[in-house]
């Protein structure tokens, strides 16, 4: 059975959500796409959201996000406790958040990163595992954070 990967951008990111959408198919993950689906102007919050909810549910192996920067999906995707969103320009972006942080949510800026850069980091995000051992702690507190304990 494919892994389910949830994917989705505003209109500054469709069409980069696209292409990452049609390299996850072709990569064998079955995509689960909450949209947007046109160059027409919507609110960022709620597709980062939406992929966070899926990925926190548990509904999805990891998620991935496009905006014009990558910044405002990341803000939103973090704001639904059990998301760990990291924005990603490059490979090296890829294999840090995966690697140290057990990032389930890549975050991509269609302004920022063009199609192959993106492709590329998307395949590190997908193919890298979380290191664990020191890390641990750290990704712990963030889970703390989610329900609002001391850390």
């Amino acid at each position: 059975m494919a892994q389910k990967v949830a994917i989705g951008s505003d209109h500054a990111g469709f069409h980069l959500k696209t292409a990452l959408s049609h390299w996850l198919s072709a990569q064998s993950y079955e995509v689960v796409d909450v949209g947007t689906d046109s160059e027409e102007r919507v609110d960022y919050p709620h597709f980062g959201a939406a992929v966070a909810r899926m990925v926190a549910a548990g509904e999805v192996v990891r998620g991935v996000v496009v905006c014009g920067s990558g910044q405002g999906v990341c803000m939103a995707a973090n704001k639904v406790p059990g998301a760990r969103a990291g924005v990603v320009r490059d490979d090296h972006d890829a294999q840090m958040i995966r690697q140290h942080n057990d990032a389930n949510i890549a975050c991509f800026g269609e302004r920022v990163t063009d199609v192959a850069t993106a492709v590329s980091a998307l395949g590190v995000f997908m193919a890298t595992e979380f290191e664990a051992g020191r890390h641990t702690v750290r990704v712990d507190q963030l889970g703390a954070l989610d329900h609002g304990d001391e850390i």
